[in-house]
């Protein structure tokens, strides 16, 4: 690839991430008080009903995916062209996401349970956030993990099916 489509990629890329930002800006203000209930501990793990048909259930069914080691399942949630920030670093794709970080994320997801403390969505046309907050606790490759999670999905619909079009996940040990 040359510089310059590497510049104009770039480009469109912070574009549509500039223009998801300012939807879920909008939806922010619009919705303050779409917060679901904090959930007990050791209730983090998903329903056995999970209605992918809603922007929070396919977060909820991608996590789902990820822990159970169902990877297929977990790309089955993401656009072919999301975008995944995480820990500094960047995947543009779902091809890349496959070949770089999934198959870690959920070996990491099996071992090591996630409580919800609190989330926040909303929608707008065919564009969607989900905004959560989650105590991660447990042990990883013989690490002990205690931390605080946040993350932001958004996600459009396509063809009557959402799909996560880009990720923000961030951590810090909780001390």
């Amino acid at each position: 690839m040359f510089k310059s489509e590497v510049g104009q990629l770039a480009g469109r890329h912070a574009a549509r991430l500039a223009a998801m930002l300012a939807i879920g800006l909008s939806l922010t203000a619009a919705h303050p008080g779409a917060h679901d209930a904090p959930r007990t501990p050791g209730s983090g793990a998903p329903s056995a009903t999970i209605d992918a048909a809603t922007p929070v259930g396919t977060v909820m069914a991608f996590h789902a995916a990820l822990a159970s080691g169902d990877t297929g399942a977990a790309l089955m949630h993401l656009s072919e062209d999301v975008v995944i920030f995480e820990s500094g670093g960047v995947e543009n794709s779902r091809a890349e996401y496959a070949s770089h970080h999934l198959e870690a994320d959920a070996a990491f997801s099996a071992a090591v349970p996630r409580t919800l403390v609190s989330r926040s969505h909303g929608m707008q046309g065919d564009m969607a956030w989900v905004m959560s907050v989650e105590t991660v606790t447990g042990t990883y490759r013989t690490r002990a993990i205690n931390s605080r999670s946040v993350e932001t999905m958004i996600l459009k619909q396509v063809n009557g099916q959402w799909r996560i079009v880009h990720i923000h996940w961030s951590s810090a040990d909780i001390s």
